[in-house]
């Protein structure tokens, strides 16, 4: 079955993580993805661990963990930029692409003639998304910066964590570098869009494409954003209390937590019922979403004590039964031996040169006409420089050689 992005190549010159996702998520949908790395180093992120995967015989290899999660369905090709034969190189890539993805400081693939303004008039149809930390305007535009300091900036810490006067209370950060997460997604939209655009336009003429970490994190406040915009009051950070509704937030069990949301009355009825308080139901404190909102300081210390009666999976089979959306607060082994989870397809397990069984976590989209079944391993660093030179670029074996003894690639 043809995947959707089938004859799509896309030159991916980003390393770390919020550009490679980019890459690695068109590779998901059918793309072939050349993905450039500096000889002897490679991505930045091969040397983000531990952990790092081991091979058959029980020896450490130089895969991350963080560079496995981002390189999947890629070709990876070492190229010395720096040096002219490998600008060459890339420039050749470049001119039967159709997309070119790339992560460095601002102006600085310009001095290698890489930029888009150089690409394009090789290749009018490319399409070149540049990802940098501030964008590519603003005072701030060369400045370096990494997902923490976008995080604190665009305003992700200040609407997380719990309230300052709680204890461990104020600004928090996401466990996840959820700005280059995002921005990644940003990413693709953009690239595609680009592409639906080119192949629309009687030119047929690619595009530049300037998504900023920074902007992409502001963009992403949604609500919180808008809510302080219309208001001009900052809400207070709830750490896992939802603001939506009451109850809505994470309980400790006996031997865990978990999340439920209570939206409606009908919902409160059957909730009331499910963990056997119906007097609840008819307490004029809690009778209405509003008066449970107001008083979510009295209601929740009494389902506190509710929930630390029981364990965690005799309250989530009530609620279940009652049809009160909740869910345990998993740890990553319960994540990954969850029924459900499982059932949906979100573990793959493929064939890597250094291990017979490396667990992917899977693309989350389904479609039902081209299933996206392409899982093939991150890359080792150049393990297909050979094949790229000779079978795309029609180089001669002399000429390979030539070009790993000047260091080129």
């Amino acid at each position: 079955m043809t995947l959707p992005l089938e004859g799509i190549r896309v030159l991916d010159l980003s390393r770390v993580l919020a550009g490679p996702l980019v890459a690695q998520m068109l590779g998901d949908l059918g793309a072939e993805v050349i993905k450039i790395e500096k000889p002897g180093d490679g991505d930045d992120s091969r040397s983000y661990g531990p952990p790092f995967l081991h091979d058959t015989a029980g020896a450490r290899t130089r895969e991350s963990g963080f560079y496995l999660s981002a390189n999947r369905n890629k070709r990876s090709l070492t190229v010395n930029l720096g040096s002219e034969s490998g600008q060459e190189v890339v420039r050749a890539i470049a001119k039967q692409s159709d997309v070119v993805i790339e992560n460095f400081r601002v102006g600085t693939l310009a001095k290698f003639g890489l930029d888009y303004d150089s690409l394009s008039k090789l290749n009018p149809r490319l399409v070149y998304l540049s990802i940098t930390g501030y964008g590519q305007t603003g005072r701030m535009a060369h400045r370096p910066g990494y997902d923490a300091i976008f995080q604190a900036a665009g305003g992700h810490m200040a609407v997380s964590g719990a309230p300052d006067n709680l204890p461990g209370g104020g600004p928090t950060r996401s466990g996840l570098s959820i700005v280059d997460i995002l921005t990644s997604h940003y990413g693709v939209t953009a690239v595609l869009a680009a592409l639906s655009h080119r192949d629309r336009s009687p030119e047929g003429k690619g595009q530049y494409i300037d998504i900023a970490l920074l902007d992409s994190m502001v963009a992403t406040l949604s609500h919180r954003g808008m809510q302080y915009l219309i208001s001009g009051k900052i809400s207070p950070r709830r750490g896992n209390v939802g603001g939506g509704g009451s109850p809505s937030q994470a309980f400790h069990c006996s031997d865990g937590q978990l999340v439920l949301t209570v939206g409606n009355n009908t919902q409160w009825l059957r909730f009331c019922d499910a963990i056997g308080e119906p007097q609840l139901a008819n307490d004029e404190r809690f009778a209405a979403p509003t008066s449970r909102i107001e008083n979510r300081e009295l209601l929740t210390p009494l389902l506190e004590e509710k929930f630390m009666s029981n364990t965690k999976a005799y309250w989530l089979d009530a609620l279940e039964k009652a049809d009160i959306p909740s869910g345990p607060v998993n740890e990553l082994d319960e994540v990954f031996r969850d029924e459900q989870i499982l059932s949906r397809g979100m573990l793959k397990s493929v064939k890597h040169p250094e291990s017979a069984d490396l667990p992917l976590i899977s693309n989350p989209i389904q479609f039902s006409e081209t299933p996206l079944d392409r899982y093939e391993a991150p890359p080792t660093l150049g393990e297909h420089t050979d094949m790229v030179l000779k079978d795309i670029l029609g180089y001669t074996d002399d000429q390979i050689e030539s070009l790993k003894a000047s260091g080129a690639v």
